[in-house]
């Protein structure tokens, strides 16, 4: 993609999406009602946003392609994610299909297969399906979520082929380093979901707090430069419009070394969400 945006990208140079690059701060939508989309997402856009995250189980992919077909922006500054859910594992093209619709976009940028979901153990079949759109040009790149080390080896044993991206649950409470050493060692990018640990209370630990008045700040900020400065991917999500500004100025401030290592420090392994090996098991 191009960009008039001042948010650096990443190249998704892994195998399976040759020269293409994801803008490493993202605008996600879940939870946000399909009626708040077109203010929400549209306000990104005007602040600087290119990258759109949404899902099937999010039911907004409408309201995001309301926004996509009104924008005056041109297609190709944009990168649109969806993904599919745990119920169409063995249906990943009739999905595909009532996504693309909803969004009336003719080429998706990134597919990703929304949970392992164990139990049903289709996830294989799925991710075949996927690849399958990609080598028929209905997607530019494919990628999972949620996934540990052990599934991401089996995609590899049963498909010889990797995801470009693993999007997580990733935060300084939970820094998933396992995780995040086997994507560094195959080439897949770490996209980063509830980045900010709100119901954990990161915002307010006092390591957070310090650096940010350190810094003239808000926490929120603080913990998003922290995503950027590890080279995550890293979405964020309101509807609040200062707090979509807010959340998208990281470009003129940058952590020391000093202040990475104390965030470092503050690995729980902490969840917010469910835990990939029991959701849908």
């Amino acid at each position: 993609m191009t960009s008039t945006s001042p948010v650096p990208t990443l190249s998704l140079g892994h195998a399976s999406s040759p020269g293409l690059a994801v803008p490493q701060l993202g605008f996600g939508v879940w939870e946000v009602p399909d009626a708040d989309i077109d203010a929400s997402v549209g306000r990104a856009l005007d602040v600087g946003y290119r990258h759109v995250d949404t899902a099937a189980a999010y039911r907004n992919e409408g309201g995001v392609g309301r926004v996509l077909a009104a924008t005056d922006l041109d297609r190709d500054d944009l990168f649109v994610t969806t993904k599919l859910w745990n119920d169409d594992h063995a249906r990943a093209r009739d999905a595909f299909e009532r996504s693309m619709g909803l969004l009336g976009v003719d080429v998706l940028d990134l597919y990703l297969i929304h949970w392992p979901t164990p139990g049903q153990d289709a996830y294989v079949d799925a991710w075949r399906a996927m690849l399958e759109l990609q080598q028929e040009g209905r997607v530019r790149s494919v990628g999972v979520c949620n996934f540990q080390p052990h599934h991401l080896q089996r995609l590899l044993d049963e498909t010889g082929v990797l995801p470009s991206i693993n999007q997580i649950e990733l935060s300084p409470y939970l820094q998933q380093r396992e995780l995040r050493a086997f994507h560094a060692e195959h080439g897949i990018v770490t996209e980063a979901w509830s980045p900010l640990a709100v119901r954990a209370g990161l915002l307010d630990d006092p390591v957070v707090t310090r650096i940010a008045e350190a810094k003239g700040v808000s926490p929120a900020r603080v913990v998003l430069r922290w995503h950027i400065e590890l080279g995550n991917v890293v979405l964020t999500r309101s509807v609040t419009p200062s707090r979509i500004d807010e959340n998208f100025d990281l470009w003129g401030f940058a952590l020391g070394e000093d202040e990475m290592g104390e965030l470092e420090q503050l690995d729980r392994g902490t969840r917010t969400g469910p835990d990939p090996d029991e959701f849908g098991a």
